[in-house]
């Protein structure tokens, strides 16, 4: 699988070819992110549910319903055009990571992904939009 070298080289990070053969235990929070949007990129659903807490997978049941989910309320992490992952913060046992993702069509959209560690692995245990910076001032 080839992906767009923007997306290779996120967050300003030494670029490494993803491997099909890498685990969320041997992965940072942003890793596991990175990893589940490579997977949305190839239409690889079960991969990408894969990445989602017990809980995210409980609510949606198969990875079917789940990819219906994304493809429908978080396009820009289905198909981005660019991805950079922004600070970081821990809060008890999560930590909240902040990503900024353009679109396709240009427009810059701002989440913050809830991390969770499950028998020593990162997941992703939910993801809400921010407002841009700058937007409430």
């Amino acid at each position: 699988m080839r992906l767009p070298l923007k997306l290779l080289a996120l967050a300003g990070l030494a670029a490494l070819p993803f491997s099909g053969m890498a685990t969320a235990q041997s992965e940072s929070a942003s890793d596991v992110i990175r990893s589940q949007i490579e997977a949305f990129i190839a239409d690889d659903v079960g991969t990408a549910f894969g990445f989602a807490s017990p809980m995210i997978q409980g609510m949606f049941g198969t990875p079917e319903r789940f990819g219906e989910m994304v493809r429908g309320g978080y396009p820009m992490v289905w198909r981005p055009d660019d991805v950079r992952f922004l600070d970081s913060r821990d809060a008890g046992p999560a930590r909240y990571q902040t990503v900024m993702i353009r679109d396709q069509a240009g427009a810059l959209h701002f989440l913050e992904y809830m991390m969770i560690q499950q028998g020593g692995e990162w997941r992703i245990n939910g993801v809400r939009f921010l407002e841009p910076p700058g937007a409430g001032a």
